[in-house]
């Protein structure tokens, strides 16, 4: 009898995948840009690009959305296309990820100055209105530094926050390599209150993209974004809310951040 072996699934290299619609967008010139733009391994997706309007755009747009920056111009671009063009970036291996994310927000930029009308991204499901990609490729592409360029790609690629009910959470930090983020405090009665709890989300993801010390973090660890603020406990989980074989699944897993007691705590702890 052969010995049983035993299986474990390879590894789950996150990509992008970058929607754009348009009004008799070329999907030929589409896969040029791409390939010129971001490299040949920038694909066209030719199973679902067609030159053919998609009535589910407006409502997967509609979903997409966190911080509104949709004018009205960007609406009438997504009801009014003809055509759907869907670019891949590679699977993206470690020490690879932020080049690429580089690479597909300039291949975004570009596609929307030669003529798309609205673009979204699927791995995180995130959309913005064309003025926000194009200021953000601007950011990445004048960074002065590493620190820069991934704050841009981070607000550019990490849709945030998404509310399920119970917590506040993140999605596309698998296109860096990084946990996903979710807050289980969810006081979020006004929109100040929930700017708030964003800005804890985002010092913290940051954190995670360019600090060195973040390498270190274990479960039980305390973050604060300032020495005076808030501590938050953090505690490592997998990615359950995902199944394995979506382009959002987050195989690094998640954090999440809980209100630590106040008592006894010492600013920086």
């Amino acid at each position: 009898m052969l010995p049983r072996m035993s299986y474990e699934p390879p590894p789950i290299y996150p990509r992008h995948v970058m929607c754009f619609v348009g009004t008799g967008l070329d999907l030929e010139r589409c896969r040029k840009i791409a390939t010129e733009v971001g490299g040949p391994e920038f694909t066209l997706d030719d199973d679902n690009s067609e030159a053919a309007p998609n009535p589910n755009m407006p409502q997967a747009f509609q979903a997409s959305l966190t911080m509104a920056s949709f004018t009205d111009d960007d609406w009438d671009a997504v009801e009014r296309h003809d055509s759907v063009a869907y670019i891949l970036s590679p699977p993206m291996r470690p020490s690879t990820e932020v080049d690429n994310s580089r690479r597909m927000l300039a291949v975004t930029d570009a596609l929307l100055r030669d003529g798309a009308g609205a673009a979204k991204n699927e791995s995180s499901g995130l959309a913005h209105g064309r003025d926000k990609w194009l200021g953000l490729a601007e950011l990445a592409a004048t960074a002065d530094d590493e620190a820069e360029l991934l704050e841009a790609l981070y607000y550019a690629f990490v849709k945030r926050p998404i509310f399920d009910g119970e917590v506040l959470y993140s999605c596309g930090m698998q296109l860096f390599g990084e946990a996903d983020i979710e807050l289980s405090d969810t006081d979020i009665a006004d929109q100040e209150r929930l700017r708030e709890r964003v800005d804890v989300m985002d010092a913290f993801g940051l954190y995670l993209l360019t600090e060195e010390r973040a390498r270190e973090l274990t479960d039980g660890a305390g973050f604060r974004e300032e020495p005076e603020a808030r501590r938050w406990l953090l505690h490592r989980r997998a990615d359950t809310r995902t199944d394995f074989d979506d382009i959002a699944f987050n195989l690094t897993g998640l954090w999440r951040l809980s209100p630590a007691d106040a008592a006894g705590d010492a600013p920086g702890q």
